[in-house]
């Protein structure tokens, strides 16, 4: 994958969000507009954006967005830093087939994974 892209609808609160979701994760965020903000890796972009449409950002029913923390602990971490944050748990840290993951919606509703 090259990027995934969340809508949002505050992006001041959302950079808040993300700022410190990410705040150990070596991601750095650049704001190329006041419409889309990034977090990036080495080979990855996580984007936050104000629909370009002008509407109303929405989520998606069984659209999700999955990152790979490292480990348990890591994902365990993730998980309560995002409830910490303002998200809601969509499901706690748990063995889930070969992966260790855990669930949440961040502050406009959309799903993030972490797993292990």
């Amino acid at each position: 994958m090259n990027y995934f892209v969340v809508g949002t609808n505050d992006m001041n609160a959302s950079i808040e969000f993300y700022d410190a979701l990410f705040e150990r994760s070596g991601l750095n965020r650049v704001s190329p507009s006041d419409r889309m903000t990034y977090w990036l890796g080495e080979d990855f972009a996580f984007a936050a954006a104000l629909p370009f449409d002008g509407r109303q950002a929405t989520n998606g029913n069984g659209t999700m967005v999955g990152f790979s923390v490292g480990t348990a602990e890591a994902v365990r971490q993730f998980h309560e830093r995002a409830i910490e944050l303002g998200g809601t748990c969509e499901g706690a840290p748990g063995q889930r087939g070969p992966r260790l993951s855990a669930y949440v919606r961040d502050i406009d509703g959309n799903k993030l994974c972490f797993s292990d």
